[in-house]
C-alpha cells in the first residue's frame, strides 16, 4: 500500500503578534495559536479495505477533505503562504492548538494588588505577638525598616535583568539570573530556599488548620453541651471574649466534657484527623480547581482587619508607657531583647522575591514597576502595623498573654472568632494543596526531571511532607518560631544575599563597582546573617 504525506510546515495563525525578542515568556495572559501538523494517510486514489486503513480514511467526508488539502498544498511551495489552504478549510482535527504568551496586559492597580495579596499571609496573625517580643516602639520601627530592606532587594531583583541579553525563554525567574552570574550552585541555593519557604508555609498551615478545626468543632460542641463554668480556653477577665491561655485550667466539670477533651485534643488528635480530610486532595495532577478560590485570601484579610477593629473598639486602648508593673494590662514595653523574633517573622511576611518577576512581567507599562512595587510594600507594611499595633494596644489582659496566633486570645465561644476560624480553615484547606503542588513540581523536576515520575513517588512525597507537618503540629505548634526561622534563613539567602551578590557581580562586569557599593551591600548581607543567628539566641526567651 502506497503512502503519501501532506505537510504544511510551521504555518500558524494567531489573534496576537508574536512576543518580541527580549521580553520574558510564560506570561499568565495567553492567546490561542493553531499550528498545522503533518498529515499521514493512505493513498486516496486506491480502494482500501477497512482492515488496512484508519477509520477516518474510510470516512467519505474525511477523504474529501484530504483531497482538498492535497490540492491546495500542490498549488504553491510550502515557503509561500499565498495560495496555501485557508485556515477555515483545514479540518479541525489536523490543527494543534497551543497557548502563546502575550505582552503585559495588566495595569498598575492589578500589579499592586497582586503583590499585596502575595505578601499578605499567616504572618498577619502573629504580628501582635511579634510586637510584644520587640517592644512597642521598637516593633513599629523594625517593621518599617524590614519593609524598606525587602523593598530594596526586590527592586534589585527587578533590575537584575537589565544587564542580561535575553532570547526567548532564556531567563524566567531570579534563579536563572543567579545561574547566569554564578553558575549552577546559586540556582540550587535559590531552589532550596524556595522549597524551604514552601515547606515552612505548609507546616504553619497545618498547625493553623488544626487549631481552627479544633476551635470550630469545640464551638459547635459547647453550643450543644455548654460548660457551666468554663470553655476550653476559659476566661479570666472582665471581657467575655478575651482570654489568656497561660492562666486556663483544664476543664474537668463533667465526664462528658472530659471524654470530649481526650478525643478532640488540639495537639494529640486533631492533626491526625486532618489527614483524612486533606490527603485525598494532594494527589491531583493539576491544581486548577483550587486556584478558583484564591480570592478567599483577600476576603480573609479584610475580615481579620475588620475583626481586630471591632474588638479594639470594644476593649479600648490599654497602653501605659510609665508603669513598670508588667502584670498590669496597660504595661507597655518600648524595647525588648527578643526583637529578632519580629525581624524573622517580618522577613517572611515581606517575602515576595521569588515571584516578583513573574508578577511584574505582565505590567502594561513596565516603567511603572518600581513605583508599583513601592506602593505595594507601603500597603503591606501599613496592614501589618495596623493589625499588630491595634490588637497589641487594645488587648485588655496583660501583654504577656498575647499569643503567636491572635485568635488564641479570643474565646472559643465568640461568634466573630468562630466565623474567622471557619473562613480561614476553608481558605487554607484550598491553598494547602497548592503549596504542596508547587513543592512537588519543584522537587520532582529537580530530582527526577519530571513533575510526575509516578503516582508512587507522588504519594510517598506527600506522606513524608504530611508526616513532617504532623510532627510540628504535635510537638512544636508555635507558628511564631517556625515563621521566624524560615523567614530568617530564606531572607538571608534568597531575599538579601543573592540579590546583593548579583548586583555587585553585574557592577563588576560593567566596570562600575565601587567601594561604597561593596560596603553598603555587604552590610545588608551582615544584617541577614545577624537576623538568622538571632533566632537561635532568643530560643527559650520568648513567651
Amino acid at each position: 500500500m502506497n503512502k503519501s504525506s501532506v505537510r504544511d510546515k510551521g504555518r500558524k495563525t494567531s489573534k496576537q503578534k508574536s512576543q518580541p525578542k527580549g521580553t520574558k515568556d510564560f506570561d499568565p495572559v495567553e492567546s490561542e495559536t493553531k499550528i498545522r501538523r503533518p498529515i499521514h494517510h493512505y493513498s486516496i486514489n486506491e480502494t482500501v479495505s477497512t482492515s488496512d486503513s484508519y477509520n477516518d480514511d474510510s470516512d467519505h467526508e474525511t477523504r474529501a477533505l484530504l483531497h482538498r488539502y492535497k490540492y491546495y498544498s500542490r498549488l504553491t511551495p510550502h515557503t509561500n503562504g499565498i495560495l496555501q489552504m485557508p485556515d477555515h478549510i483545514v479540518p479541525s482535527n489536523y490543527l494543534i492548538t497551543i497557548l502563546v504568551p502575550l505582552n503585559g496586559k495588566q495595569n498598575s492597580v492589578i500589579t499592586i494588588f497582586a503583590l499585596w495579596n502575595t505578601m499578605m499571609g499567616t504572618s498577619l496573625l502573629s504580628m501582635p505577638w511579634a510586637i510584644k517580643q520587640a517592644g512597642f516602639a521598637c516593633g513599629i520601627c523594625m517593621l518599617i525598616g524590614m519593609a524598606g530592606l525587602m523593598l530594596y532587594t526586590s527592586y534589585r531583583i527587578l533590575k537584575s535583568l537589565d544587564g542580561i541579553e535575553m532570547g526567548e525563554g532564556q531567563v524566567l525567574e531570579f534563579s536563572d539570573v543567579c545561574r547566569h552570574y554564578f553558575g549552577k550552585w546559586s540556582e540550587l541555593v535559590a531552589v532550596v530556599c524556595s522549597l524551604l519557604t514552601l515547606l515552612g508555609g505548609a507546616i504553619v498551615y497545618w498547625i493553623l488548620m488544626s487549631n481552627f478545626l479544633f476551635h470550630v468543632v469545640s464551638f459547635l460542641y459547647y453550643q450543644v453541651h455548654p460548660a457551666p463554668h468554663s470553655t476550653p480556653f476559659g476566661n479570666s477577665s472582665n471581657f467575655s471574649d478575651a482570654v489568656c491561655p497561660h492562666m486556663v485550667k483544664p476543664d474537668n466539670a463533667t465526664s462528658s466534657h472530659s471524654t470530649f477533651s481526650k478525643v478532640w485534643d488540639e495537639q494529640m488528635t486533631v492533626p491526625f484527623f486532618l489527614v483524612l480530610m486533606l490527603l485525598p486532595l494532594l494527589n491531583f495532577k493539576s491544581p486548577t480547581f483550587f486556584t478558583k478560590f484564591n480570592a478567599l485570601g483577600t476576603i480573609s484579610v479584610a475580615y481579620l482587619v475588620s475583626f481586630v477593629s471591632v474588638k479594639a473598639s470594644n476593649w479600648g486602648i490599654n497602653l501605659d508607657f510609665n508603669t513598670e508593673d508588667i502584670n498590669l494590662p496597660s504595661y507597655t514595653s518600648q524595647f525588648d531583647m527578643t526583637f529578632p523574633a519580629l525581624t524573622g517573622i517580618a522577613a517572611l511576611a515581606y517575602f515576595v522575591q521569588n515571584c516578583v518577576l513573574s508578577i511584574c512581567r505582565n505590567q502594561k507599562h513596565p516603567e511603572n514597576n518600581v513605583r508599583d512595587l513601592s506602593i505595594a510594600y507601603i500597603l503591606v507594611a501599613s496592614t501589618y502595623i495596623f493589625v499588630g499595633v491595634l490588637f497589641y494596644s487594645a488587648f485588655p489582659l496583660t501583654k504577656v498573654c498575647i499569643q503567636d496566633n491572635l485568635l488564641n486570645n479570643i474565646a472559643t465561644t465568640d461568634v466573630m472568632a468562630f466565623v474567622a476560624r471557619i473562613g480561614l480553615f476553608f481558605q487554607m484547606s484550598t491553598v494547602f494543596p497548592l503549596l504542596m503542588y508547587v513543592f512537588r513540581v519543584q522537587f520532582m523536576h529537580t530530582l527526577f526531571g519530571s513533575v510526575w515520575p509516578s503516582w508512587k513517588h507522588v504519594l510517598l512525597l506527600n506522606l513524608v511532607l504530611i508526616g513532617i507537618c504532623i510532627l510540628f503540629a504535635v510537638f512544636l505548634p508555635h507558628i511564631g518560631k517556625i515563621i521566624g526561622f524560615v523567614g530568617a534563613f530564606c531572607g538571608l539567602a534568597y531575599a538579601i544575599a543573592l540579590p546583593c551578590m548579583v548586583y555587585l557581580k553585574s557592577c563588576y562586569l560593567e566596570g562600575t563597582l565601587s567601594w561604597p557599593k561593596i560596603v553598603i551591600h555587604s552590610f545588608l548581607i551582615v544584617i541577614g546573617i545577624a537576623n538568622f543567628i538571632g533566632q537561635f539566641l532568643i530560643l527559650g526567651h520568648t513567651t
